[in-house]
């Protein structure tokens, strides 16, 4: 049951450019970028290279690379990755890739060993809760988010769909959403397709709390046209195809603050739901970053787009993390 939504608040708009590309071999295909033990970086690019890992300075320290396309299918189970769609990292260093090419959650210890996989049909975001317990966001089961324990037990699901349309189809796919977690162990869900764009925050057990959601009236002419497609499209009987709302999900793990992109548009809430700022983000050169993953540290943020790869980023609030 939602207990309570947080609507944004006016907030000055400043351009915010990046320090610096880093990783410069990952680009095209990029999907996801985590921090675990030591500092260390976890990035992931599909089709290729897959998942580096990296240490604080860079230097690569794990691959684990694509299979090969002759691999994917009957032996997919025995492959690296198909095509991953995610990735998270919990506090001893394990690493759970979301594949969706081979429809498996794939573990793997800090050394890139591979230590277990469990079928979950079309996964496309992962999240490590306590207990090592495993969220996963899904194409199309019924609802958004399935939790499986340790050993690939399904142990809950929760979240239901936001009704947008009548087509069964169609609207699970405007319910496709991204995961992130807080050290409190809250887990957040980001609609990437909902006209008025929305982060929900759930507790372990799958209790809903608050709507984070973007309401202001520059965002109306977004909403506006998103509703009509949603109506042309529910005339057709083509498979969905939509342009995402909302673009990527960043979450400040230490103090559950909530970063989201529209597009090339980053938007800063604080726990409360509140938001704090909104900032056009650039590359060093000037370009549009149409940012697609998140990752907040403390003095810093790591901002990805496909294909323009990582860039870093002075954190624009540093004077209030400290």
């Amino acid at each position: 049951m939602l207990v309570g939504a947080a609507r944004a608040q006016e907030a000055e708009e400043v351009d915010l450019s990046a320090k610096q590309r880093i990783l410069p071999a990952v680009g095209p295909g990029l999907r996801a970028v985590r921090q675990g033990v030591e500092g260390r970086l976890y990035v992931l690019a599909s089709p290729s290279p897959g998942l580096v890992v990296v240490d604080t300075k860079g230097k690569q320290l794990l691959s684990i690379g694509e299979a090969p396309p002759q691999t994917i299918g009957a032996n997919a189970s025995q492959a690296l990755i198909a095509f991953g769609e995610d990735c998270d990292v919990d506090a001893e260093g394990k690493i759970y890739v979301a594949d969706r090419g081979a429809n498996l959650i794939r573990v793997f210890s800090g050394d890139g060993t591979p230590l277990r996989s469990f079928a979950v049909k079309n996964p496309v975001s992962v999240a490590v809760l306590p207990e090592e317990e495993i969220a996963v966001a899904t194409l199309r089961e019924p609802h958004l988010i399935i939790v499986f324990d340790k050993n690939g037990k399904e142990v809950r699901e929760f979240g239901d769909p936001e009704p947008l349309s009548e087509r069964t189809d169609l609207n699970r796919f405007l319910n496709i959403g991204q995961l992130g977690t807080d050290a409190q162990g809250h887990l957040y869900y980001a609609f990437g397709y909902l006209p008025e764009p929305t982060v929900r925050q759930y507790d372990h057990l799958g209790y809903a709390g608050q709507d984070i959601q973007y309401t202001a009236i520059d965002a109306l002419p977004t909403a506006v046209a998103m509703r009509k497609e949603i109506e042309r499209q529910e005339q057709k009987t083509k498979e969905p195809y939509f342009r995402r709302v909302l673009t990527g999900l960043g979450v400040d793990h230490s103090k559950g603050e909530v970063w989201i992109a529209l597009n090339n548009n980053l938007l800063h809430f604080d726990a409360a739901g509140t938001r704090l700022a909104t900032y056009k983000v650039y590359t060093p050169q000037g370009a549009r970053l149409v940012a697609n993953t998140i990752l907040i540290q403390k003095d810093q943020l790591i901002i990805g787009s496909d294909p323009l790869g990582l860039y870093l980023f002075d954190r624009p609030d540093k004077k209030n993390t400290k």
